[in-house]
């Protein structure tokens, strides 16, 4: 064998076999109706958010109140305002959202699960960011159900010797 073999094709090629193609990344189109908006279902513990978004003035509503009256705590504002903070586009959408089931808590990291997930459907370079910061996974932590035989999940009833 008088071939010399530096490199992978090399091998290939004195074997016979065909060299795998290039893998090309996949560009991500935006996704947006024909209003402009971008749509994204949000979720977490038990709420569940329908989130949509489109360029304005950073006006948000949430079952047609505005956040400062949906969500009175500034802790639940805050992460709410999160997404827009990572991304670098405070300020530069309108929200829309309708929110059922679970608590305050719960509905505000749905909402915030999806405005993320709306925010990447619409400009999909914003997708590293929101990703890096986690944004865009479910948090799938969930209450633990209620076992027979307990007080409650894992609580056992008060032991009595005699």
């Amino acid at each position: 064998m008088s071939e010399e073999i530096n490199t992978l094709e090399d091998l290939n090629q004195v074997a016979g076999l065909e060299t795998a193609p290039a893998v090309e990344t996949i560009a991500r189109e935006p996704v947006r109706d024909n209003l402009g908006r971008s749509y994204a279902t949000g979720k977490r513990k038990d709420a569940v958010a329908r989130v949509w978004i489109k360029p304005g003035s950073g006006k948000v509503t949430v079952n047609g109140k505005e956040l400062k009256t949906y969500f009175a705590r500034p802790v639940l504002q805050m992460i709410l305002r999160q997404p827009f903070t990572i991304a670098g586009v405070e300020d530069q959408f309108d929200v829309s959202a309708t929110v059922k089931g679970g608590g305050l808590s719960g509905q505000a990291g749905a909402v915030k699960h999806g405005i993320s997930k709306a925010l990447q459907l619409y400009d999909p370079s914003l997708r590293g960011a929101l990703k890096a910061a986690g944004f865009l996974t479910r948090d799938s932590r969930v209450v633990e159900r209620k076992k027979y035989g307990k007080a409650k999940a894992r609580k056992s009833f008060q032991f009595s010797k005699r």
